[in-house]
């Protein structure tokens, strides 16, 4: 368990917060970077990188390990068992980066929906591992000591983790600038003509008499 709140939940979270997409961009020459700018507008990328199919594919992938017979077949594989790691790995990333992510997202939502999805997949961590630490539903052929050990990590681990995603969202997010606050009457970005603008600076000054 600890193993996979690693995998799945605080790697992921340092390797987006490098914003790997953006260096990646300014690295690859012109034409393979237009490519891969395409590539992220296409409609599938903007689905996986939407936070709700990437909550589904990191958390769901913890309902269909531990409360079906996939883990005890996975445990016989180790070949699977690593691809198994892989997912995590990919799948920690998409929902990191639908939540926080500093890349650019084009079908990221707004920061009150993310707070949301965060708050889903807290509730659904933790129902988890209560159904684990119970025994409900489980289906991990292993001491029932160990299983509610990992269902103790998966809860108070997994809450740390989500907490560290929320401090990240807070820490990347930008508001966005209205356009009034970039064309004020009287700032020097208004038409530089010194506190006049760009009125001032076409009509002729009126004195009195």
């Amino acid at each position: 368990m600890t193993q996979h709140l690693l995998l799945g939940m605080y790697a992921p979270l340092l390797l987006v917060l490098g914003a790997p997409v953006t260096l990646l961009l300014r690295t690859l020459p012109a034409a393979r970077a237009r490519t891969l700018t395409r590539l992220l507008h296409t409609r599938p990328v903007r689905v996986l990188t939407h936070p709700v199919p990437a909550l589904l594919l990191s958390t769901g992938s913890l309902a269909a390990l531990y409360f079906t017979s996939l883990y005890d077949a996975l445990a016989r594989r180790p070949d699977l068992h690593g691809l198994t790691h892989a997912h995590f790995v990919l799948s920690g990333c998409l929902f990191a980066h639908a939540i926080a992510g500093p890349d650019p997202a084009p079908s990221r939502p707004g920061v009150p929906a993310r707070i949301a999805v965060v708050g889903v997949a807290v509730a659904a961590h933790a129902t988890l591992s209560q159904l684990m630490y119970g025994g409900y539903l489980v289906d991990v052929h292993a001491p029932l000591e160990q299983v509610r050990g990992g269902a103790e990590i998966m809860y108070y681990g997994g809450d740390l983790a989500e907490l560290l995603l929320a401090a990240a969202l807070v820490a990347t997010w930008r508001p966005a600038r209205s356009p009034g606050a970039r064309s004020r009457p009287g700032s020097a970005t208004a038409g530089g003509t010194g506190g006049h603008g760009e009125r001032g600076a076409r009509e002729p000054v009126r004195h009195g008499g």
